[in-house]
């Protein structure tokens, strides 16, 4: 079956179909309706190939990222593929690994692969070198920050988020809220501290102490807990830079007789449920909504394909998941 036919069956030009089966928006939702429906019945299996001759398109993406295996990378990139499967487009990845010869070498194996764009994955939500220097075709970073202005990057809202957590324990009625997170040379958890100062200066709040930097680790969330219980045992709230940090601070609040979220309440950050659901009680934390930003990467990346390409940054809000650790509202004191 040709395009002819479904186009004859239809009752509609070969333009018309071919605009149809392509899912262009200047097709009317009954005439698609009708020559999909068309397609269907003749078992019309398009020609990838030919199609991609005549638009001058492969309807193929390349993804590009620097760790594959990574917490962060893997939602991202399953929310690209979905995103790109729905629109009947193929996906080619790569692992550049961390290391800038296999980055440039995958970049010159993708584009001999025709390529309509890339999506730049990154894995840590930091502002990463430009790369579209090297690509001649549309580019979208996700995940990462690009040093070139005139590049689109979608990245997670951090500062977003943290208000997020800290609205919600201030409206539970904490009022001496501390704050453990990771290492001060990553712009997320900078963010994150941003966020929670801001939030509490707007209630008239000051924070419990000062923000205590570290590892992002279960172990460092132990350790940090007993040093903020110490030098403040009034804290009744610890807003914590990930979910391994929370969980570390919920083993020691155990240890040391606090009531989870009696005594003191926790939030943590990134809904890995690996340590959320695992912790005791369940961990209250922030949802980055990750295969989300995918999905949005490539919604930004099919329209510059349209001619539509965008510039600058673009925060992705994420939402607050509310569990057991934060628990219900306190009395306003």
């Amino acid at each position: 079956m040709t395009l002819s036919d479904v186009a004859s069956q239809a009752g509609v030009s070969v333009a018309t179909a071919s605009k149809a089966l392509n899912g262009r928006a200047e097709v009317a939702p009954t005439t698609r309706e009708r020559v999909l429906r068309a397609a269907a019945e003749l078992s019309f299996q398009p020609n990838a190939l030919a199609a991609g001759l005549i638009s001058g398109r492969t309807r193929t993406v390349g993804l590009l990222t620097d760790e594959l295996g990574g917490r962060f990378a893997m939602s991202i990139l399953l929310g690209a593929e979905n995103a790109l499967g729905n629109g009947q487009m193929s996906v080619l990845l790569c692992d550049a690994r961390g290391d800038a010869i296999r980055r440039q070498h995958y970049i010159r194996t993708l584009l001999a692969r025709q390529v309509d764009g890339f999506i730049v994955v990154g894995d840590s939500n930091e502002v990463s070198p430009s790369l579209t220097q090297h690509i001649p075709v549309p580019v979208v970073y996700a995940y990462a920050e690009s040093t070139d202005p005139g590049d689109l990057s979608i990245v997670a809202d951090d500062e977003g988020g943290a208000r997020l957590a800290a609205d919600h324990l201030v409206s539970q009625g904490r009022r001496r809220i501390g704050h453990i997170t990771g290492p001060d040379s990553y712009r997320a958890a900078r963010d994150r501290a941003a966020g929670l100062r801001t939030v509490l200066a707007e209630a008239g709040l000051s924070p419990a102490g000062d923000p205590l930097f570290g590892e992002w680790s279960q172990r460092w969330g132990r350790h940090a807990a007993r040093l903020l219980l110490a030098a403040r045992p009034d804290v009744d709230a610890i807003f914590c830079g990930n979910d391994q940090v929370a969980a570390g601070v919920a083993d020691t609040l155990r240890d040391l007789g606090r009531r989870i979220p009696d005594d003191v309440a926790i939030v943590g950050y990134d809904n890995w449920e690996f340590f959320a659901e695992d912790c005791r009680p369940t961990l209250t934390t922030v949802d980055l909504n990750l295969e989300q930003l995918g999905a949005t990467a490539v919604q930004h990346l099919i329209a510059a394909l349209d001619g539509n390409a965008g510039v600058g940054v673009i925060r992705q809000r994420g939402r607050l998941v509310v569990r057991e650790s934060t628990g219900p509202a306190l009395p306003r004191s």
